[in-house]
């Protein structure tokens, strides 16, 4: 019995945000890539590049995702502490 608890335990192992069917898409886009000598890979680019020099934001963001990473988002609040309230449902005596 205590086996099965350990077992359950835990996060999972693994990465899931790189499924199989992702890691195939991937593979998929890399040998048609090859295979056309790359040229429709470039069009796709260029056409990016076009709209992002056209003032397209969403391209424009694109291509500053693709060539410099995604921007980090900061976590956190003001400086004011933050009060939590716990709510059990258990009476206490106080």
């Amino acid at each position: 019995m205590e086996d099965e608890v350990k077992k359950k335990v835990g996060a999972p192992k693994g990465n899931k945000n790189s499924t199989r069917e992702k890691r195939v898409w991937g593979k998929i886009v890399k040998k048609l890539a090859i295979q056309e000598d790359y040229k429709k890979l470039h069009a796709v680019a260029n056409a990016l590049y076009a709209k992002a020099e056209d003032g397209d934001i969403a391209a424009i963001k694109e291509l500053g995702d693709r060539l410099d990473g995604k921007a980090m988002q900061e976590i956190g609040g003001g400086d004011e502490p933050i009060t939590i309230r716990v709510v059990t449902g258990i009476d206490s005596d106080d």
